[in-house]
Order: C-alpha cells, then sequence, then structure tokens
C-alpha cells in the first residue's frame, strides 16, 4: 500500500517545464501525489506558449505563477529537477532523479507540445511507481 508522496519539480526560473510537471500531476492523480513546483531564480510569469499547450491538452494553468525553492516545504519526498542543471542543497528528500529535459524556451511552439508529451509520460511513470512503492 503506497502512501501520498510530496513531490516537488524544480527547474531554474519554474516558468515552463517544471509547471507543465505540477499541471499534469494535479490533473492526472490527486491521490498519490502532493505537488509542488518552484524554480532557483525568480521570472516574472509563467511562459505563455507553456500555458498554451497545456490548455491545449486540458490542463487549465491560468493561476499558476512562477515560485521559488523557499515557497514550497523544505523536504519533500520526491525531487524531480527537469534538466537544468540544478542543484537544491536546501530541499531535503528520500528520492531525487533529474529528467534532463531541454528547455523549449525561445523555440517554435511546437518544442513545447513535445515537451508537454515527454512530461506527461514521465509523470504517469512517476506515478505508477509510487502507486507500486517502486522509488
Amino acid at each position: 500500500m503506497y502512501h501520498e508522496k510530496k513531490v516537488a519539480f524544480v527547474c531554474t526560473h519554474n516558468s515552463c517545464r517544471s509547471q507543465m510537471a505540477e499541471g499534469w500531476a494535479k490533473k492526472l492523480d490527486s491521490d498519490v501525489l502532493d505537488v509542488y513546483s518552484a524554480g532557483t531564480e525568480k521570472h516574472p510569469e509563467v511562459k505563455p506558449q507553456a500555458v498554451q499547450v497545456m490548455e491545449e491538452a486540458g490542463v487549465d494553468m491560468s493561476k499558476h505563477y512562477p515560485k521559488l525553492l523557499s515557497d514550497i516545504p523544505k523536504e519533500v519526498d520526491i525531487l524531480v529537477t527537469m534538466g537544468c542543471n540544478v542543484v537544491c542543497p536546501h530541499v531535503l528528500c528520500k528520492h531525487s532523479e533529474d529528467w534532463g529535459l531541454e528547455d523549449p524556451s525561445g523555440g517554435p511552439i511546437e518544442g513545447f507540445r513535445k515537451t508537454r508529451d515527454i512530461i506527461k509520460k514521465k509523470v504517469e511513470d512517476l506515478i505508477l511507481r509510487v502507486q507500486q512503492d517502486n522509488l
């Protein structure tokens, strides 16, 4: 039997990939994960293209905003970095992994869609591993 796990998706600005991961995790399963996302640096907004492609997939991110590590719990069960060489020495966790995702920012909308779909598969896999107590 699994217990709900606190998961934090972290990248540099919390404006694209980590926001998509938070959106998918909340949409796909709220019973397994207690979901947070944050960045290591301040950023003014979630990238409009990220919001747009998530809305295309039925995930509402209109109320999302960039958060800093100081805005999320200091200790989580699972820390997922997006692939931006972010080191989070002050986020304690039982399990960490890096998803190695390229940042689509500055590129065509198709890059955002591709990243969205990769993140969905990774979140589904994470949920399954938590349900199977396989982390």
